[in-house]
């Protein structure tokens, strides 16, 4: 299989040869569910990687809905990106620790905000430490900026829209949480939550995109995600726990090409809490030939 890669990931080679350029900005994005035993701001003190920022997508976000890391405001959102010296104008590298797991969200963040320069490291920070590649321990103080926004709400679906799509069959769903949490053999992460997953939703779980942090090659991901029976000539709207790891989906989808896609922001973190949304248990239904 050919191994080209994701226009939108970068190499810790390109990323070390790049350090120190004036429109570089890189953002640990690092985030951990709790069975993952690691703290992301103790990591980020003992060693990141040098001119790193600290991006924290739990603090980053709209604290008004009761569900995690809801997108912010595109005001709140520029607002901060300013105070840590981000514009939409400048080269955006994020990465986490475990090297696909929460950057692909950050990622999608500045993206739907407006940037247009936004990339993954490929292998993040565990991969750059194997590598015996420098790391600092003191915070980069950038000058604060204006981060003008552009705001593309038609890539974000609510609770709302995400009702219709499921009830009409309109949009292909791809659902990023564990084979396990979708067919409800094995229990929700969070607590009051029912197992199971939408009526038509595709099972795409989010590990399958990497090896070791490592995104696949693009025919790889392709056949990965039209395996999972994602008809990749339709839209698709994408989904996971609590809207994180459904952007490593639209990673996939976006470098392989498909851009009629979105994201549903509240996940199963706001679908399966509640009592009036329609929950299927068990494996997808058969792909139809």
């Amino acid at each position: 299989m050919s191994e080209e890669k994701s226009r939108f990931v970068v190499s810790a080679d390109w990323l070390q040869g790049e350090l120190g350029k004036p429109d570089l900005r890189v953002l640990d994005a690092s985030f951990y569910l709790p069975a993952q035993n690691r703290d992301a701001d103790a990591e980020y003190a003992s060693g990141h990687i040098p001119d790193a920022i600290r991006f924290d997508q739990d603090k980053i976000a709209d604290h008004s809905t009761g569900l995690p890391h809801t997108i912010p405001s595109p005001d709140y959102f520029a607002e901060e990106a300013g105070k840590l010296g981000i514009s939409e104008t400048d080269r955006i590298v994020v990465y986490d620790g475990i090297g696909m797991f929460a950057s692909p969200r950050v990622w999608w963040l500045f993206r739907v905000m407006g940037a247009k320069n936004v990339f993954v490291l490929d292998g993040g920070l565990d991969g750059w430490k194997a590598e015996g590649r420098p790391l600092k321990t003191d915070v980069p103080n950038y000058k604060p900026t204006t981060f003008k926004t552009n705001y593309d709400a038609g890539r974000v679906v609510s609770l709302e829209t995400m009702r219709d799509i499921v009830s009409s069959g309109a949009l292909q769903i791809a659902d990023a949480r564990s084979a396990g949490r979708f067919a409800a053999t094995e229990p929700e992460p969070r607590a009051g939550m029912r197992s199971g997953h939408m009526p038509g939703a595709r099972s795409l779980p989010s590990g399958v995109f990497a090896n070791q942090g490592r995104f696949k090659s693009l025919p790889e991901l392709k056949q990965t995600i039209e395996g999972a029976g994602i008809d990749l000539s339709k839209p698709v709207v994408t989904s996971c726990g609590s809207g994180i790891t459904a952007a490593i989906i639209t990673l996939a989808l976006e470098s392989i090409g498909h851009t009629d896609n979105k994201l549903y922001d509240g996940s199963w973190s706001e679908w399966g809490s509640r009592d009036d949304t329609p929950v299927v248990t068990g494996p997808p239904d058969p792909i139809k030939v």
